[in-house]
């Protein structure tokens, strides 16, 4: 049985209600009922939180543009837990367009060209050839400044046509993704406290531990070498084993606890920032010895395995926009012939913007390391500090703005709400704005039809009735 606070309880009930439970099985047996209980009274507060950070952090994730022209594209395959399945290619790829053309593996035969929107026909034709991955355009990959393009969302998932200029995208992930949190902190109250181990490491806790990308419980080690595993020795007196990999680039010595289940055996080859043992990944180690896309990918796929694995489908697309506004900032490091300061957190595409501008005039470009933040800190470090005034520590934000003479240039939907003004999203927007009046001999008539007295009078009549 597990207690209310998650810790397994260590005695096992044996008896059933048939033969009769003793005294203190029947109260470790309440114990599991109570936890249901205070799950659903208070644990809906917590989900209700997500909620509004996710809200908050991705208000302003709007579509902007048709296409951003990137050239970059996101691989996909399943994604997959050990041997479990966890969300299949043919669902990941419905929906999206491709940034590549999908050819057969074995005929070469172009089964989806490329920046096509791949149907269920089509995904489901591409899976039957056998292709295991697929490059396409996504969220996580787009150019777009302050929001996404139509060509990297796809489909919008509640009409199933592709998405339209001025939807806005970051609310609706932000509500796809907290909204389901509530099934998952009642799932005990349906197991009804059973220890199982998706109730102790998954649901909710889970969900915040990944997007607030703090250290997880039980975190995994990581190689910073790419090579083979060569020794796996134990230590008796310190109780820990040391783990030796060896690659081209050098040798790395991993000291895991006794008690840590390990992943790897002595001549696997490894990947710089595979697991080598059992755990969660922290998600800003991993940044240090891999790139930005390897990270994004890694957290998707730790988001869908805690909601798929408790039954809940959400869109892929949803927690890209999440994900895509953790990793939005860099640290300058070295900042060459551009005027920013060493050290500076600043958004990437205005150090994109800084270092063009060198370039062309023939200078040295500034060099900057992606931050991984979690939702609530970037939140916090938005550009709009109305924005972030409304979310948490106020007095905190508007001093900083003040001191730093702080413009705020209205993009996002909460600062136009604090100001009054019509928010910079809806489809019709644009449509309604650019209406041209027609005038009234341009219109083609199709055909004359000539009203005679009694057609009038038959419709008084129908009209009477």
């Amino acid at each position: 049985m597990a207690a209310p606070n998650g810790r397994i309880m260590e005695l096992p009930i044996l008896s059933n209600f048939r033969e009769g439970l003793s005294v203190l099985e029947m109260f470790f047996s309440t114990h599991g009922a109570r936890k249901g209980m205070t799950d659903t009274a208070l644990k809906t507060a917590d989900s209700g939180y997500l909620t509004r950070r996710l809200v908050d952090v991705a208000q302003d994730v709007i579509i902007r543009e048709d296409d951003c022209g990137t050239d970059r594209g996101l691989l996909i395959t399943s994604i997959t837990d050990g041997k479990e399945m966890i969300e299949p290619l043919e669902e990941r790829l419905v929906g999206r367009y491709t940034k590549k053309s999908i050819k057969h593996p074995e005929t070469g035969e172009v089964l989806v060209p490329a920046d096509v929107l791949v149907t269920e026909d089509m995904a489901r034709q591409v899976v039957n050839a056998g292709v295991t991955e697929v490059t396409i355009r996504s969220v996580l990959t787009c150019n777009t400044r302050h929001g996404v393009c139509r060509h990297c969302y796809g489909i919008n998932l509640a009409t199933g046509d592709a998405v339209e200029v001025g939807e806005a995208v970051g609310t609706i992930a932000a509500q796809s993704i907290g909204e389901p949190g509530t099934q998952l902190t009642m799932r005990t109250f349906h197991t009804g406290g059973v220890a199982s181990s998706s109730d102790i490491t998954q649901g909710l806790p889970r969900v915040q531990e990944i997007f607030e990308a703090r250290n997880p419980k039980g975190e995994a080690v990581i190689t910073e070498v790419k090579g083979e595993v060569t020794a796996i020795e134990e230590d008796a007196s310190t109780r820990t084993k040391k783990v030796f990999v060896k690659g081209q680039t050098g040798e790395g010595e991993y000291v895991v606890p006794f008690t840590a289940r390990m992943k790897v055996e002595v001549g696997d080859q490894v990947s710089r920032g595979a697991a080598l043992t059992e755990g969660s990944i922290q998600p800003k180690h991993l940044l240090a010895v891999r790139d930005v896309l390897s990270v994004e990918t890694y957290l998707l796929a730790e988001v869908q395995k805690v909601y798929r694995s408790q039954g809940v489908e959400i869109g892929d697309k949803h927690i890209e926009v999440m994900v895509r506004q953790m990793i939005r900032k860099v640290r300058v490091m070295d900042p060459g012939d551009t005027d920013l300061l060493m050290g500076t957190l600043m958004d990437i595409t205005d150090f994109t913007d800084a270092n063009r501008d060198v370039v062309i005039s023939g200078g040295v470009p500034a060099t900057a390391r992606p931050v991984l933040m979690g939702i609530t800190k970037a939140s916090l470090e938005t550009n709009s500090f109305l924005s972030a005034a409304s979310f948490q520590e106020t007095t905190r934000v508007l001093t900083d703005a003040a001191i730093r003479g702080k413009k705020d240039h209205l993009l996002g939907l909460k600062e136009n709400v604090i100001i009054g003004k019509i928010i910079p999203a809806g489809t019709g927007m644009a449509r309604y704005r650019n209406l041209e009046p027609q005038a009234i001999n341009e219109v083609e008539i199709i055909d004359e039809v000539v009203v005679t007295p009694e057609d009038v009078e038959s419709t008084e009549t129908l009209v009477t009735e």
